[in-house]
């Protein structure tokens, strides 16, 4: 009998080290997986490069590996929708007989061909100085009317860092075939115009990579653990690099969500579903996590824990992260409290003018009530590396990811078993 007793004991042990992080989250594994990520092979990620698609390839095959299932019928992993790129190739405008400056012009739509000739369905406009110039384009672009705005030349600032968005091309989720509007820099008074512009536009394949582990009692409700698996690929050369590796944007937070994945799903106890997602398009605008949310109904997402730059120390410290949003919601109070007596400790977002809550793939379920929120430990007013050749392997701290997954592990307890249930965070009006 005592044999016996014996034995349950150490079965009981070996089901409690089991459960310990520290146990399962290892070092060494998680180096192997942001090394390869953040590797010069992988080109740095951007959307639509075989970089990116090599990424991709990487982390179904660590789904694979860990066990887990596609979050729909079939067999891959993939979550595969269409994106349209609007690219132009030709612009001409003349006011008054006078061809305009090119900086001087912007012209905004998803028509593969503009063509006015002082035409009177065409609503002239004009924003005068001291007016907002983002709020009236805004409106002016909502209203779906052929319109050409007169823009004081007061406001070259904004007026700029609108050309600057538009320079190259433009993506956008569902083409607009009412779209068209044409801003002119400094003109005063109209009494001829003509517009030409023709734009390349294509529809192109993305995806975002999913996997879930399913809950056991409440499989309906789901716990969501992300990141963003693109980056911003080949840019200007510094000292002969050009590579942006994006090692912690966002090579760290991806790093995160498989480690999450292999150790939830050893554990084999998680009460609600687990879903489990490498998001494309980040840095071009968000396109996989708005894709992905539409998949869902956000009634049923208990929690998302986004994850995104955890490669070094928070301005707070060492065993130390912020959630953004913290007060929206309980979320941040619930994963602290969970943490007690371990020596880490989560704080709110302490860079609230960065607006970092609706900067990141937690935004659109955030919009809808969901409390989803960002974990970081990235110092963003001072960090000279993001969006850099910089951003490699070699500058992150890998006992900070380690200690903040571990982190993450221990705080999400109470929500996986179905125990707690964060508070929802108040809808936004479209």
């Amino acid at each position: 009998m005592k044999s016996f007793l014996g034995f349950l004991f150490l079965l009981l042990l070996s089901a409690c080290a089991v459960q310990k992080p520290d146990q399962l989250v290892k070092k060494q594994d998680v180096e192997r997986i942001i090394r390869t990520l953040a590797s010069d092979d992988m080109q740095g990620r951007a959307t639509f490069t075989p970089g990116a698609d090599k990424a991709a390839a990487f982390i179904e095959n660590e789904f694979e590996q860990i066990g887990l299932q596609p979050l729909s019928t079939g067999k891959s992993f993939r979550q595969t929708f269409t994106i349209n790129r609007i690219k132009p190739v030709s612009t001409e405008i003349i006011v008054n007989g006078n061809p305009t400056d090119k900086n001087n012009a912007l012209i905004v739509t998803d028509k593969a061909l503009l063509n006015w000739n002082t035409n009177p369905e065409v609503e002239i406009i004009t924003i005068n100085a001291g007016e907002n110039l983002f709020s009236n384009y805004q409106k002016i672009l909502k209203s779906n009317k052929q319109t050409l705005v007169l823009v004081d030349k007061s406001l070259k600032g904004p007026f700029k860092k609108l050309q600057d968005y538009y320079a190259r091309e433009r993506m956008v989720e569902k083409l607009n075939p009412e779209l068209a509007a044409v801003f002119i820099l400094g003109a005063e008074e109209v009494q001829s115009f003509r517009v030409s512009l023709s734009n390349q536009i294509q529809s192109l394949p993305l995806f975002n990579i999913v996997g879930i582990i399913p809950g056991k009692s409440k499989e309906k409700e789901l716990v969501i653990f992300s990141g963003h698996y693109d980056h911003l690929g080949i840019i200007e050369s510094v000292r002969g690099d050009s590579i942006a590796n994006g090692a912690d944007d966002d090579a760290s937070g991806i790093t995160a969500v498989i480690a999450l994945a292999k150790y939830y799903k050893k554990l084999n106890n998680n009460e609600r579903t687990l879903i489990f997602v490498a998001f494309t398009a980040e840095e071009i605008g968000g396109f996989g996590s708005k894709y992905f949310s539409k998949q869902l109904n956000p009634d049923d997402v208990i929690a998302m824990f986004n994850i995104e730059m955890i490669g070094k120390d928070s301005k707070f410290g060492k065993n130390t992260a912020f959630i953004t949003g913290y007060g929206k919601s309980d979320f941040g109070a619930i994963l602290q409290r969970n943490l007690e007596g371990t020596g880490f400790k989560f704080y709110p977002d302490p860079y609230p003018e960065q607006d970092l809550f609706y900067r990141s793939d937690n935004a659109t379920l955030a919009a809808l009530g969901v409390p989803a929120h960002t974990i970081s430990t990235d110092q963003i007013d001072t960090d000279k590396l993001y969006h850099s050749v910089n951003d490699e392997f070699e500058t992150l701290t890998i006992e900070n990811i380690v200690s903040t997954i571990k982190a993450i592990t221990l705080s999400s307890r109470s929500i996986i078993s179905g125990k707690e249930t964060p508070k929802r965070i108040p809808k936004l009006e479209n």
